[in-house]
């Protein structure tokens, strides 16, 4: 080899030298993806030789997306001159640059995020950039809670409490106390930056957002973001509130209004009914007399039921306002709590907060169907419903009650109470005698359905003079009723000798007419063979 050569050569290798990067073992170096095996990745780092790395090495997406001639940072773990051979590797890489990324974190006192991957005594452990970290459960929330089991699987923002990097960067046995991470640090943070955000515009009549944290029988506390409130049962809602759990939720998130600020203490009474002005404000010009509205039932008491027409106001619908009937059945006859209905305004009172209901109004008045429907002389049919003694209350299906007089209850027998000939729930068919609707009244009659026997029939049956047998039927202090034929009756006055004792109800006695009175409908009678065969 001349001279010339030589020094070709020389200059070739120079050059050849100067396109290596310098490269040392156990520092990181950049290189490019030569070639992706599924045994190997092959790797120039800008050495005279290739680097070996097994796919291991990489994250499994990492993996999965690599392609021939990316970059990518490799630590050098051997250098084998002899042998031509570098030995790299990709996760130990990957642990200096976490380390070196959780060390800025912590210096910055930025946050970073992780996923809980586990739990263990007192807390819970999180990957962190591929390092375990512990969160002690303490450093969870700012409320204690009872499991964290929940947690596991999910990614959550962190502050970093500890960090005490090993010497040993790529050690894969350092233990997770060496980064020691806390949730409740960034909520406290956040609490703290909304409370100063929301004491610049606290002050009475603000209308704030919150979220329900704690329900009590008294009230709700809110958490307004850092700064707890209470709201009290009594401005829940203008209506009657039995709890505030009827209303909210824990974790529910809702618009209050500031009622009450102490800037010294802090302390924040809200509003939750005032977002909507008192009901009865303006009752008096909403409803008016004879206005149909509907609602829903509330309340069922023995004197009616309560029916909210609007959020805190309700109305009252008394009993006597049911029905048309005179009596009407209790109320839950008629409705149930929780039931939409219809109802007329009778009268309202904004002082006192009355409003009074009605829906018998809704139905036509009975009597002003019976004045549709029936006329004098009209055959009825109806129900016994009351027995007294003057007479007989039928219920039509109006609803209405007409009376049958004693005295209208037959043409002859003698009825001392209407109980002898009529019982309560009986059907019966009568004739309208009189019919008094604006007066709602209606006189009945059941001897009407068949002629007057006194007309025609008794005279001419009964003379004057005719002996014939009879039945004692009642015996008084007046005088003795005698049964003739069928419901006939014959009337035995008194005569001068007390007789009374010689007869009892039920003997068979002749009798003689002495007297017939069709208009007063009497029939007169004496008695024969009495005292030694005299005529009495």
């Amino acid at each position: 080899m001349n001279m010339e050569t030589q020094e070709e050569t020389k200059e070739i290798e120079r050059l050849y030298a100067e396109t290596l990067h310098k490269v040392e073992r156990g520092s990181i170096a950049k290189g490019k993806v030569i070639a992706v095996k599924s045994d190997r990745v092959v790797v120039d780092v800008g050495y005279k030789s290739e680097g070996i790395m097994h796919p291991s090495e990489f994250p499994e997406k990492e993996l999965s997306e690599m392609k021939e001639g990316d970059d990518v940072e490799v630590f050098i773990e051997r250098i084998n001159d002899q042998e031509g051979v570098v030995t790299l590797s990709r996760g130990r890489a990957l642990k200096i640059e976490a380390w070196k990324t959780l060390t800025d974190a912590y210096n910055n006192n930025s946050y970073v995020e992780g996923k809980v991957i586990g739990k263990t005594k007192g807390g819970v452990l999180v990957d962190v950039a591929g390092i375990t970290a512990f969160l002690p459960s303490s450093q969870v929330d700012i409320k204690p809670l009872r499991e964290l089991d929940s947690f596991i699987g999910q990614t959550i923002s962190l502050k970093i409490l500890k960090l005490m990097p090993p010497k040993n960067y790529f050690d894969s046995q350092v233990s997770g106390t060496s980064l020691i991470v806390s949730r409740r640090a960034i909520i406290e943070e956040e609490r703290s930056r909304k409370k100063e955000e929301i004491l610049k515009v606290m002050k009475e009549g603000a209308v704030l957002r919150g979220v329900v944290k704690n329900i009590t029988d008294y009230g709700v506390f809110v958490d307004l973001g850092g700064i707890d409130s209470l709201l009290h049962i009594s401005d829940i809602s203008w209506r009657k509130v039995n709890h505030p759990s009827e209303f909210f939720s824990i974790e529910d998130e809702d618009e209050f209004i500031v009622i009450k600020y102490d800037t010294e203490t802090e302390k924040v009474t809200l509003g939750y009914k005032q977002k909507r002005g008192d009901p009865w404000l303006f009752a008096d010009e909403k409803y008016k007399p004879d206005m149909r509205v509907k609602g829903r039932v509330v309340n069922i008491v023995d004197y009616g039921f309560f029916v909210e027409v609007e959020e805190g106001l309700e109305g009252l619908v008394h009993i006597s306002e049911l029905d048309w009937t005179t009596r009407p059945r209790h109320p839950s006859k008629y409705v149930s709590v929780g039931e939409e209905i219809e109802a007329m305004v009778m009268r309202v009172n904004k002082g006192e907060r009355r409003l009074s209901l009605g829906i018998k109004q809704l139905k036509p008045r009975p009597w002003e169907l019976i004045e549709e429907r029936y006329k004098v002389g009209q055959v009825i049919t109806g129900k016994v419903k009351t027995l007294t003694d003057f007479g007989v209350f039928v219920r039509l299906p109006e609803g209405v009650d007409g009376l049958i007089h004693i005295s209208d209850l037959s043409w002859m027998k003698h009825i001392k109470h209407p109980s002898e000939v009529l019982k309560k729930g009986h059907k019966v068919d009568a004739v309208i005698l009189t019919l008094e609707p604006d007066k709602e009244r209606m006189a009945l009659g059941i001897k009407q359905l068949t002629p007057d026997p006194w007309k025609d029939e008794i005279p001419e049956q009964f003379k004057h003079g005719d002996e014939l047998k009879g039945q004692v039927s009642r015996i008084t202090d007046f005088g003795i009723f005698v049964k003739l034929r069928g419901d006939i009756e014959g009337f035995v006055y008194p005569p001068k000798a007390d007789i009374s004792g010689e007869f009892k109800e039920g003997d068979e006695i002749e009798v003689r007419i002495v007297k017939v009175n069709a208009e007063e409908r009497k029939i007169g009678l004496s008695i024969k063979n009495i005292n030694s065969g005299d005529e009495q």
